[in-house]
């Protein structure tokens, strides 16, 4: 199944932006973790639908997480992390920042449900995509990461 139809298939679940990008990087694992996407439902509407930054972007930044990030006490960060993150703040700002005039959801949806229906589909088809790209830019399979 392509992105585009996974990334459909998990929103006509109930599921948003953020939790949708978590849900496929752990599909990509092979996981579940129902407390994983449960939790980054507050990011979802720019952190509980108050519009400020796009849960696009933070989920983007949680499934890099996901691969690089310190997840028990002997672990360590994967000191790629802050770098992809970065990476990955600076492409979004570019890509749709300068389109939409900012990276807040009220930004990029300007009030409008037709823009969020228009819109939020590809941001989090890209934003998977550059995600997959730096993982694999920075080598980050998942089988031997922290």
């Amino acid at each position: 199944m392509d992105d585009l139809m996974r990334m459909l298939q998990l929103k006509q679940q109930g599921f948003y932006c953020s939790q949708i990008l978590v849900s496929m990087g752990l599909e990509d694992q092979g996981k579940q973790n129902p407390d994983l996407v449960r939790a980054t439902r507050g990011l979802a509407g720019g952190l509980g639908f108050s519009g400020e930054i796009c849960g696009g972007l933070t989920g983007g930044a949680c499934l890099l997480s996901l691969y690089a990030g310190k997840g028990a006490p002997e672990e360590k960060d994967d000191v790629r992390l802050d770098f992809m993150v970065r990476a990955l703040v600076s492409w979004f700002k570019d890509e749709f920042g300068a389109q939409y005039g900012g990276i807040t959801c009220n930004d990029i949806i300007a009030g409008s449900s037709a823009n969020m229906a228009a819109r939020c589909p590809t941001i989090v088809v890209s934003t998977y995509e550059k995600v997959r790209a730096l993982l694999d830019e920075y080598e980050m399979t998942g089988e031997d990461e922290p």
